[in-house]
């Protein structure tokens, strides 16, 4: 998929975001603020919540940063970077930082940095699969 397709499935906040990020609770969803390159979105899954800020305004890459959150602090977001190939197929690159900012943060920082990265790759591989053109397009 190219990286417009991949940003169009990470940006859309409508109805069903789950089924494309399973930490993304429908319920929960609160869209704050929506621009053409930027959004305020505050998401929630199994207690752990978290506002958002989504920059997409450069076509190689999207930053979500972690304005506020009941477990996350300091630099904690996501960033997204693109690398288009010759045969129209895009490498994606996901860096996540998460500090946590209490007792239940620091554990669950810890936790995830021990065995967290099978989890996040899977949810991540998982998310592709569902954003890619042939099923949702």
């Amino acid at each position: 998929m190219t990286p417009e397709q991949y940003v169009a499935g990470l940006t859309d906040f409508g109805r069903g975001r789950s089924k494309l990020f399973g930490n993304s609770a429908d319920e929960y969803l609160k869209v704050h603020d929506r621009g053409s390159s930027q959004a305020d979105v505050t998401e929630d899954s199994g207690g752990i919540w978290e506002r958002l800020h989504y920059n997409w305004s450069d076509p190689n890459r999207v930053v979500l940063a972690t304005t506020d959150c009941n477990v996350w602090g300091g630099a904690s977001g996501h960033t997204y970077n693109f690398t288009r190939q010759p045969n129209g197929a895009t490498n994606i690159a996901v860096v996540a930082v998460r500090e946590g900012k209490n007792l239940k943060g620091r554990l669950l920082g810890f936790v995830v940095g021990i065995i967290g990265g099978p989890v996040l790759e899977k949810a991540f591989e998982n998310s592709v699969k569902a954003i890619e053109p042939e099923q949702h397009g």
